[in-house]
Formats: structure tokens, C-alpha cells, sequence
């Protein structure tokens, strides 16, 4: 993997791949680059993909306090590497950070593709408690990385507890278990957009062009979101892929790169 230094000398890794204009790819929560490399390799036949673990993860390194301006910065780096002006892809949480870069960014970001972000705004679901940050950083202080992702799965993405039991089994929960520091990232990250109040209007002044994904099958809360973003942002435009759902970046990667490359034509 190749690397940049931040500025304030984080050391963010990527791999680089393909040909055509820079794109870079904003993974989701517990995510890295190794989650997003299937859509990786299907994007790079039509683009630069610049696929990066973000600060905490993988074998990017790591600057107390955290801030998500910080994470801003990693972006402006990558973009720098990328010749002073990308794409952002950004899924899930990914795709709020990858809003409020291009929202900070200006020029340098050309164009955004957004998968479900994932903003509560009414009553669809419950929102995500107040103190959702703060008990994460409590559980991961105490040493309780496993409590931290079911807390996540509980509250952020909402799993009934019955099915939290099957997830620990599967492997990916010890993948997730070594993220579990930065899922309070994220967390800092939606701010008050899971509260189940609307979107502030004038909150990103983003002019480029942007599409919202959802899945078909994904629940209301993101098609909801997807609505309500595409009313406070003048070029950006919505497209459900048929069959899919929040996992769609990793178990439907060729559907989620031909909706990019559609809309980039």
C-alpha cells in the first residue's frame, strides 16, 4: 500500500488501481479497505480508485484527540495524491464524511456518489440515544471492544438483539471487534442527524453533481434520507438498485459500480 501524511502527520494507506478520473472510496463504519476492494476492482475499469483505511484502521495510523475535521484532512491529502481534484465515494457513515468533505472542500471534490447515508429524520426508526458516543468511548476505555460492537449493532444500526447472538458467530463480528475504537468516529461524525429530526437546511452547500443510492429492499430510513438530502442539494439526484440493501457495497459491488458509471455518463 502506498501512503499520505495528513496534516497533523496521521499516516493514511491506500492502494491505487485503474485508470480514468481519481475516485476515492469513504468506507462505512467497522470498515476498511479490504471491505471495499470487490468495488474497488469493478470501478477501477472506469476510474482511478484511490481506496484508503481510514485513520484508526488497517495499517493507516492513528492522532489522538480524535475530530472528524481530522478525517477531512486524510481526504485532502488523498486528493492531493491524486492530483488536486477527485470523486468521493462514500457508504453509509462514509457517505456523511464524504457530504462534509466536499462541503469543506470546495472545487477539489468534482463529484459525489453516496450509498444510504443513513440519517434518522423522523420516526421511521429510533433514534440513536444522545449519549451513543460517549458510552462507546466508555466501553472501549474499559476494555469491552465486544459490548462496543453490539452496542453499535443495537443502537446505530438498529439489530434486535435475537440476531446480535448469529452475528457474533460469524467472523466478520472479530474484524469489527478490532475497528470497535473508532466506531465513536462515526458516531462524531453523524452528529445529531440520527436524532429523528429533519435535516437542517443550508447545512452542506454543495453544488456538484451527487448521487444518492439506496437498496430496493434497504428499510424506509434510507429511503427517507435519500428524499430528504436530494430536496437540500440542487444537482443531486436518487437511484434505487433492484434486489439490494445496506450491503450492497459488499455483496453487490457490480450493481453499485454500474450505477456510478451510469450516472457518471
Amino acid at each position: 500500500m502506498e501512503t499520505v501524511i495528513s496534516k497533523d502527520g496521521t499516516q493514511i494507506a491506500y492502494t491505487k488501481q485503474g485508470t480514468g478520473p481519481a475516485l476515492i472510496m469513504v468506507s462505512s463504519a467497522a470498515a476498511d479497505h479490504q471491505d471495499a476492494s470487490p468495488l474497488a476492482e469493478h470501478l477501477s475499469a472506469n476510474f482511478t480508485v484511490y481506496n484508503y483505511d481510514r485513520r484508526g484502521r488497517g495499517r493507516s495510523t492513528d492522532t489522538a484527540p480524535y475530530e472528524a475535521a481530522r478525517e477531512v484532512e486524510d481526504i485532502e491529502a488523498l486528493i492531493a495524491a491524486a492530483g488536486g481534484q477527485a470523486f468521493l465515494f462514500g457508504s453509509s457513515s462514509g457517505a456523511v464524511l464524504a457530504l462534509e468533505a466536499a462541503n469543506l472542500l470546495g472545487d477539489s471534490v468534482a463529484k459525489l456518489y453516496l450509498y444510504e447515508p443513513p440519517f434518522i429524520i423522523n420516526d421511521s426508526r429510533k433514534p440513536v440515544p444522545g449519549d451513543y458516543v460517549e458510552h462507546l468511548n466508555s466501553l472501549i476505555e474499559a476494555g469491552k471492544r465486544s459490548e462496543a460492537v453490539e452496542y453499535f449493532a443495537s443502537e446505530a444500526l438498529g439489530i434486535p438483539g435475537e440476531y446480535i447472538g448469529y452475528m457474533k458467530a460469524d467472523p466478520s463480528w472479530n474484524k469489527m471487534e478490532s475497528l470497535a475504537h473508532t466506531l465513536a468516529y462515526d458516531g462524531m461524525i453523524m452528529g445529531t442527524t440520527q436524532s429523528g429530526n429533519p435535516l437542517q437546511a443550508g447545512r452542506w452547500n454543495i453544488t456538484i453533481p451527487t448521487l444518492i443510492m439506496t437498496g430496493e429492499n434497504s428499510e424506509p430510513l434510507f429511503h427517507d434520507s435519500a428524499r430528504a438530502l436530494v430536496e437540500l442539494l440542487p444537482k443531486a439526484a436518487t437511484h434505487s438498485l433492484t434486489g439490494q440493501d445496506h450491503s450492497a457495497v459488499i455483496m453487490g459491488p457490480d450493481v453499485v459500480a454500474k450505477a456510478v458509471v451510469d450516472f457518471e455518463r
